[in-house]
């Protein structure tokens, strides 16, 4: 059963919200980030990645750095002006990218669901960036950035989703600068108890992005908890803030992979022992066209590497729903045997580059000379995030990509 909840939102002014949305913090590095800010007072980013207002050689970690965040929110409140909408609400997001589009039901969801397993995760999080996010929650009061969720989707839900973008006028809607359109509504009143109900019948939700942002929430739980000594649960620490997308409208894009060196082996040695376990052949294509098969650009030349039979023959033997995925056979079979690649999450090897930059992205890497060799995967599906989710299982680190992004500062949550 998942509590799903209502809430007040932070908010800016109608006419300024264009300004104030912001990239996630988490897809930008710092030069970026000031640079996506340059010029633009109203930046959410000067909450999000306050440390772009500080010096450059203040650690983004610094405890100046979550203080300047905190001032930064309180000046915002009134030069955007930001406001809190008075009693709770649902919001609908929806977003459109290249035609295609997405809505989902902006709430607050309860934090024991995420500790319970209600609310399903599928990937590992890491200390330091549960850490950045956590100083930033407690410092500002505030969760400023949103979880992306996944669930089956009810015809009541679809029912009020529709209802609502057919008949009421929107919040906001505007085209961001990479031309996605992000649109919000209030759902309707009337929908909250309805909506709270059916929520309620729903015993899994999966998270698809923002395990770090889900993980620092609870932990920031903990922190205000052992400071509140007339602790209730009903705090609204005790929830956070996530837009949740049905499954079928959701599109996941590959999440490829570039190396740096060869683990000090030559080309034709390199392609001896990758052919061991994949066959190897040059290719026109750049992007595999189905499962169990990768793209390679190696020396100026694409190839397409198949998993032998063997391969396949030792996941079917596997008790492990996520061998059999795409990531998977990569690591087992190449990265770790071959490039000598152990542990993606602390190797300095290894890069990761998300599908949305294309694999042109892959081919200039390659060709400046800060990788040696990049792979093109294929498609992780949200059927397999379930399957994986379902099993108790993680998948290896950074094997999906979302996309299109949600917006911080359109609708935060104070906590």
């Amino acid at each position: 059963m998942a509590i799903v909840k209502p809430f007040r939102a932070l908010r800016p002014n109608k006419n300024n919200a264009h300004l104030v949305a912001s990239v996630p913090y988490d897809v930008v590095n710092r030069e970026e980030a000031k640079q996506f800010a340059a010029g633009n007072d109203l930046s959410f980013l000067h909450v999000t990645r306050a440390e772009i207002d500080l010096p450059d050689d203040v650690n983004p970690y610094a405890k100046e750095v979550y203080e300047k965040a905190k001032k930064n929110l309180d000046k915002l409140k009134s030069s955007a002006p930001l406001v809190t909408d008075e009693t709770p609400h649902y919001y609908l997001y929806r977003l459109i990218m290249d035609g295609r589009s997405q809505v989902g039901i902006t709430a607050t969801f309860a934090v024991d669901d995420y500790d319970n397993d209600v609310i399903l995760k599928h990937e590992k999080t890491r200390k330091v960036k549960e850490d950045d996010r956590t100083n930033h929650i407690v410092t500002t009061e505030s969760q400023t950035g949103v979880v992306f969720l996944t669930y089956r989707v009810t015809e009541l839900i679809n029912s009020a989703v529709s209802e609502t973008i057919k008949n009421e006028e929107p919040l906001y809607d505007f085209a961001a600068p990479d031309g996605i359109q992000h649109t919000i509504w209030i759902l309707p009143d009337k929908y909250n108890q309805p909506v709270m109900d059916e929520f309620k019948k729903i015993d899994k939700i999966y998270v698809a992005d923002g395990h770090h942002r889900a993980k620092s929430a609870s932990r920031a739980r903990e922190e205000k908890r052992k400071a509140n000594p007339n602790h209730t649960g009903e705090e609204e620490y005790n929830f956070f803030i996530a837009v949740v997308f049905p499954a079928d409208q959701l599109k996941i894009l590959p999440y490829n992979r570039v190396v740096l060196d060869l683990n000090g082996k030559s080309k034709d040695e390199f392609l001896n022992e990758v052919s061991e376990k994949f066959e190897v052949n040059k290719s026109e294509t750049k992007e595999p066209e189905q499962k169990r098969s990768f793209g390679m650009y190696l020396d100026g030349e694409w190839y397409i590497l198949k998993a032998r039979d063997s391969v396949l023959a030792s996941n079917t033997l596997s008790k492990s729903v996520g061998d059999s995925l795409d990531v998977s056979i990569l690591q087992n079979f190449l990265l770790t045997p071959v490039l000598g690649i152990e542990d993606v999450r602390i190797s300095d090897r290894i890069d990761f580059i998300g599908g949305i930059r294309g694999t042109n992205e892959l081919e200039k890497l390659v060709e400046n000379g800060k990788a040696k060799v990049a792979f093109s995967m294929y498609p992780v599906s949200v059927d397999d995030l379930m399957r994986i989710s379902d099993a108790g299982e993680v998948m290896p680190p950074k094997s999906t990509w979302f996309e299109p992004k949600l917006r911080d500062g359109l609708l935060t949550h104070l906590i």
